[in-house]
C-alpha cells in the first residue's frame, strides 16, 4: 500500500478530474510525484461541479494511465458502489489494478451524490437509504474480495443488491484495501466496524477528532485495532502568487468550497453555477485556506498530521498546478512533520 515515510505519514496529490483533461490530470500528478508529493487520490465524476470546471474524465480509465506514469499509491476519491455501478462491477474494476499494480491501489468508495449518480434517472433517495445501500455494497465487494482469493464463487441477496452465484476471475494476491468516506458519526463508526479505513475531507478538529472516536469503536466492534487503520484527508486549499489571486481562484474555480450546506440533492452543475453567485469570500473562512504565504498552508496541514492523519492529498484549486507543485516540493512538504 501507500509507502509511509520515515515520519509516519504521506502527502498524495489529488487530481481533480472535474477540472483538467484526463491526460493533463496524469501529467500533473507525475509532476507532483517528481516534487515530492506521494501517491494520487483521482476524483470521480460524471459531471463537473460547475461549469467553469468544464470536465468529468471516467476515473478508472485515469487510474489506469496513472499506475504507468506513477509509481506511489492510487485510489478513486471516492467512488459510489450504489447507483451508476452494481458493487460487483466496482469489485471487478478495483480487483483488476490492484492485480496489475499490486501493493499500489485502494478503493475509495462513498455514498454518492446526486450530480453524478442521478444521470442513470432512478429515484434519489434520502441520506439514511444512500448510507444503507454504501455499506450492503460494502458487504458485496467484500465477499467477491474474500471469495475469490478462496477461489470460491459468492452469492448474494440483500434488500438493495442481488449477486448470482460467481467469482473475480482477475485478483491481486492481496485484495485491495476499502476506504469509506465519511463525515458524520454515524457513519464513522459502521465505517470503523466494516471497512479497512476512512477518508474524510478538512473540517474543524474537534469534528474530526469525533469522528476519529467514533471509527475507532466501531473497529474495536470488530475486534479491530484503530490505531493500524488508514486515516485520510483530502484537503482543498487555494495557493496563488497574490492572496487576490488565490482569491479569485477559489470564487471562479471551486465555488462549492464556499457553499455552507449539504450537496448531495443538486443535480446540474448549471444549478450549482446559479448557487454560486450567492459565495461570498468570508464563506471560505474556517472551511478552506486561501493565502500565497506556503507558511499559512504548512501550518493548516500540520494541524491535520498532528491530529492523526496517515494520508493526506492536497487539492489546490486553481489552474497553476505546476507552480503551487514546485512551491509546495520545495516549501511545505519538506517541512511537515509527526
Amino acid at each position: 500500500m501507500a509507502t509511509i515515510t520515515s515520519n509516519g505519514f504521506t502527502v498524495g496529490y489529488a487530481a481533480m478530474l472535474e477540472q483538467f483533461h484526463p491526460r493533463e490530470a496524469v501529467e500533473l500528478s507525475a509532476y507532483a510525484e517528481a516534487h515530492g508529493f506521494s501517491g494520487v487520490m483521482a476524483a470521480d465524476h460524471f459531471q463537473p461541479w460547475v461549469p467553469a470546471q468544464g470536465q468529468a474524465a471516467f476515473v478508472w480509465n485515469v487510474l489506469t494511465a496513472l499506475g504507468e506514469r506513477t509509481t506511489g499509491d492510487i485510489g478513486p476519491g471516492v467512488t459510489a458502489p450504489t447507483f451508476r455501478w452494481h458493487p460487483a462491477m466496482v469489485a471487478q474494476a478495483s480487483a483488476t489494478l490492484a492485480a496489475m499494480y499490486p501493493g499500489r491501489h485502494w478503493l475509495g468508495l462513498g455514498s454518492g451524490e446526486a450530480l453524478n449518480e442521478h444521470i442513470v434517472a432512478n429515484y434519489w433517495p434520502e441520506a439514511p437509504e444512500r448510507i444503507n445501500r454504501m455499506f450492503e455494497a460494502i458487504e458485496i465487494i467484500k465477499k467477491l474480495f474474500t471469495a475469490s482469493l478462496a477461489g470460491k464463487d459468492v452469492k448474494h441477496a440483500g434488500p438493495f443488491y442481488k449477486l448470482e452465484s460467481t467469482r473475480l476471475w482477475t485478483m491481486p494476491e492481496v485484495a485491495p484495501e476499502i476506504l469509506v468516506a465519511t463525515a458524520g458519526p454515524v457513519t464513522a463508526k459502521r465505517t470503523g466496524r466494516l471497512a479497512d479505513g476512512i477518508i474524510t475531507v478538512g473540517a474543524p478538529l474537534e469534528k474530526i477528532s469525533g469522528l476519529f472516536g467514533k471509527f475507532a469503536e466501531g473497529a474495536r466492534e470488530a475486534g479491530k485495532d484503530p490505531d493500524t487503520m488508514p486515516k485520510v484527508l483530502q484537503l482543498h486549499l487555494s495557493w496563488a502568487e497574490t492572496d487576490e489571486l488565490a482569491l479569485a481562484h477559489a470564487m471562479h474555480e471551486w465555488p462549492n468550497g464556499g457553499m455552507k450546506f449539504p450537496k448531495a440533492d443538486i443535480r446540474s452543475p448549471f444549478d450549482f453555477e446559479q448557487m454560486a453567485r450567492l459565495v461570498r469570500p468570508e464563506d471560505f473562512d474556517g472551511r478552506m485556506v486561501i493565502s500565497a504565504d506556503p507558511d499559512v498552508h504548512r501550518a493548516e496541514i500540520q494541524k491535520y498530521v498532528d491530529l492523526g492523519f496517515d494520508r493526506i492529498y492536497l487539492h489546490n484549486v486553481g489552474r497553476n498546478q505546476r507552480e503551487w507543485i514546485e512551491v509546495f516540493g520545495r516549501d511545505v512538504l519538506p517541512k511537515l512533520a509527526r
